[in-house]
């Protein structure tokens, strides 16, 4: 026979009679039962899960590509596909993974560098790259998508190509080649004298090109693309210098020949300001000459002139007795000069005759 309690029986007879009724809260709102609390809450929680699980798995293949970018899908570590184009695109989450290689001009500036020239002179090259890549697939393969494996070999290839070419070049060809053209003097015509007219040398200016030291440093750079899947667009020389210690030797050998050249041309003129000067003298001894020539010949005309005169007054009676009358009195005023007025003539005297009237 079962025991009776009948403390049991009164408890399970109030909560029987606690779930038949309605509860409400002192606004009026139904009260929840506390086990649907519970139950509400779980299902948020998985939901939540859920939704962070989805994007999670959306966003891990999505694959961004920018226009500056090439992006290489791998699926455990290989190359399925390369997505060259700016855009979105799809891979399998968790499973393949997503690689990206610059796809603009990337600068590299070269670490400076000491190189000899052909006639030993040493000179320090400053120098920059312009490059980028073509082939993204061998540039995976090859420098494992690293850029700074890529400017490393970069470095060593521009280097020897650099160190050949200037290796060849003397120091002046070098410095002339920097901008790819050289200005020369040239003379078109010789010096010559003739008459009094100097006709200086004709000096003019003359701008050659020749192949920059860009151009012959980018000759010797051979098939980098095939192998590494990049291009070198361009390698220009930013600075050449000289080391310190060299400096000075060379300011001072550039300021003797500079002092040779002033020398030359110093010589030079002095030499074309001689062959004016001579030149002016014998063109000055010349006209002196020819002056003193033709002094005398009008002096010849002349007296010739005056014999002429001379011999028609003799060879006439009435103009020879004036003739001597004009020469007497010349006499008579020459013999009177000076202090001495005093004339002494005899009868006979033609002068006599002319004051005594027997002319």
């Amino acid at each position: 026979m079962a025991d009776f309690n009948p403390n049991m029986n009164n408890a399970n007879n109030a909560n029987n009679a606690s779930e038949a009724y309605e509860h409400f809260n002192s606004d009026g709102t139904k009260k929840n039962p506390k086990g649907g609390k519970k139950k509400h809450f779980g299902l948020k929680i998985i939901a939540a899960l859920i939704l962070v699980a989805v994007l999670i798995v959306l966003g891990n293949s999505m694959v961004v590509t920018k226009q500056n970018q090439f992006k290489l899908i791998r699926q455990f570590g290989r190359v399925q596909r390369v997505v060259t184009d700016a855009g979105l695109s799809f891979k399998i989450p968790f499973i393949e993974s997503v690689d990206t290689i610059p796809k603009e001009i990337l600068l590299y500036d070269l670490p400076a560098s000491d190189v000899i020239t052909s006639d030993k002179k040493t000179m320090i090259v400053d120098s920059y790259v312009l490059w980028h890549v073509t082939d993204p697939l061998k540039f995976a393969q090859t420098l494992s998508c690293s850029v700074n494996n890529a400017e490393g070999r970069i470095d060593a290839i521009v280097y020897n190509a650099m160190k050949n070419t200037i290796s060849n070049m003397m120091q002046d060809e070098v410095i002339r080649s920097r901008d790819g053209k050289m200005t020369i003097t040239i003379d078109e015509s010789e010096s010559d004298v003739t008459n009094n007219d100097l006709v200086l040398s004709n000096e003019t200016e003359t701008v050659i090109e020749i192949t920059s030291l860009t151009e012959e440093i980018m000759a010797q750079i051979n098939h980098v693309e095939d192998q590494y899947g990049i291009e070198i667009i361009v390698v220009d020389v930013k600075k050449l210098d000289l080391p310190d210690d060299n400096k000075q030797a060379v300011y001072t050998r550039m300021i003797s020949e500079r002092e040779n050249i002033a020398a030359q041309y110093t010589a030079e003129g002095k030499s074309e300001a001689k062959m004016i000067e001579n030149t002016t003298d014998k063109e000055v001894s010349i006209m002196l000459s020819d002056a003193a020539a033709k002094a005398e010949a009008t002096i010849a005309e002349g007296e010739a002139e005056y014999m002429r005169i001379l011999s028609d007054a003799y060879a006439n009676p009435e103009k020879m007795d004036f003739y001597s009358f004009v020469r007497a009195l010349d006499a008579v005023k020459a013999s009177i000069s000076g202090d001495n007025k005093t004339v002494i003539l005899s009868d006979d005297s033609p002068v006599a005759k002319i004051f005594n009237g027997q002319y």
